[in-house]
């Protein structure tokens, strides 16, 4: 969507006991065989001059966000964890940063070339191999790829319709991804790849059902089309926004033939919809979203489905205000994170109820099957669930 997206800068984030019990589910689970346990980062800021909201937060008894040292400013919408000890992150002026240390170090690999580029979306084949998406109308819409740690890249799709514009990017396996572009001639147009990036090819149309007038994707946090964590390939989702009504659309066939589903979360304005998708397995998913700008109400800014989003509940509790980022918690059944400018919310009862556990400003999140969860967002914030 082409919308600009502003919001405001939070204070220092103030944890809670929620936070760490949710650490507590993604330690507790037995690490990828062949993985070594580390010690947790320690809490610095960016080298050089850091802004306030880039302070670590306080030191309390049991875990939380722990931001790490990145030595840059800018905003990074763009996360895809590996493990607990690698993660990417992309982010405004073509800039992409890699860790393999738990975030003590992040290594610039960003694109020669590239500060001109907006990138909203990374999304991680392992730890070498990566697919990075640049958002904008026509041209700036691009998609490279790096099989080497980001030592070099290779432009693997340029988009050349001026009604295009690409919002998100998601793979299904290591060979098959697709992209999402807003509307063009009145239906989402989708853009596919069977050999993990390499080549791209627009999908027919057909089996896409109209969009509403004005409906379009959110490129706020790299998560407004994605797959299931578990469960066989093949389902993939995609959430709008800016419509009459904020819709959910599903395709059970890699991105061939699609269905849609109203949800209940606001739409009606430019500004309101889903804004980011998370889905356990091929039936449980959380949605969330609200009114982006500053100081905005957003009622209703999260849902649930249980049968892969043929139908959606809105949350009882919901999130107090605008969410862009969610993560189901690895090995865990019903808890997740949701975050936005004001804050990071969990739920322990799969989306029903949320509670705000942080006060730190994050725009997404995203968690390993290992446990390893990150968060990233304004100023150079990168942080890792981690214990104190």
């Amino acid at each position: 969507m082409r919308t600009t997206r502003r919001t405001t800068t939070a204070g220092r984030a103030g944890l809670t006991g929620l936070l760490g019990a949710a650490l507590a589910l993604t330690l507790a689970a037995p690490a990828r065989a062949g993985a070594t346990p580390t010690a947790p980062a320690a809490s610095t800021t960016a080298s050089g001059p850091a802004p306030a909201a880039a302070a670590a937060p306080a030191p309390v008894p049991g875990a939380g966000w722990r931001l790490t040292p990145t030595g840059t400013d800018v905003r990074f919408r763009g996360l895809a964890a590996v493990d607990h000890r690698t993660a990417w992150a992309a982010g405004s002026r073509g800039t992409v940063l890699r860790t393999t240390d738990a975030g003590r170090s992040w290594r610039d690999v960003s694109p020669p070339g590239g500060e001109g580029l907006e990138l909203r979306d990374v999304e991680a084949l392992d730890a070498r191999r990566a697919v990075v998406l640049a958002i904008g109308e026509g041209e700036a819409s691009r998609l490279l790829r790096t099989e080497d740690g980001g030592a070099t890249w290779t432009e693997a799709f340029r988009n050349t319709d001026p009604r295009a514009f690409y919002d998100c990017v998601t793979f299904l396996d290591r060979r098959h991804g697709l992209a999402l572009s807003d509307p063009v001639d009145g239906r989402f147009r989708i853009l596919s790849t069977r050999d993990g990036g390499r080549t791209w090819e627009v999908l027919p149309d057909s089996g896409m059902p109209a969009a509403l007038p004005g409906e379009a994707g959110f490129a706020a946090s790299g998560q407004c089309l994605v797959t299931a964590d578990r469960g066989p390939g093949g389902d993939v989702w995609f959430a709008t926004g800016g419509g009459a009504t904020a819709r959910v659309f599903h395709s059970a066939d890699r991105g061939r033939t699609w269905t849609v589903t109203d949800s209940p979360v606001p739409g009606g304005d430019p500004a309101r919809g889903v804004f980011g998708l998370a889905f356990r397995d091929r039936a449980h998913g959380i949605a969330v979203g609200g009114d982006y700008r500053a100081g905005q109400p957003s009622p209703a800014a999260a849902a649930v489905t249980a049968d892969g989003g043929r139908d959606w509940t809105p949350a009882g509790t919901p999130p107090p205000a605008y969410r862009s980022g969610v993560a189901w918690l690895p090995h865990s059944r019903t808890a997740a994170l949701a975050v936005g400018p004001t804050g990071t919310d969990l739920t322990r009862d799969g989306g029903r109820t949320w509670r705000t556990v942080d006060t730190g400003s994050y725009d997404t999140v995203d968690c390993a099957p290992d446990g390893g969860c990150w968060a990233s967002g304004e100023k150079g914030r990168i942080a890792r669930l981690a214990r104190r």
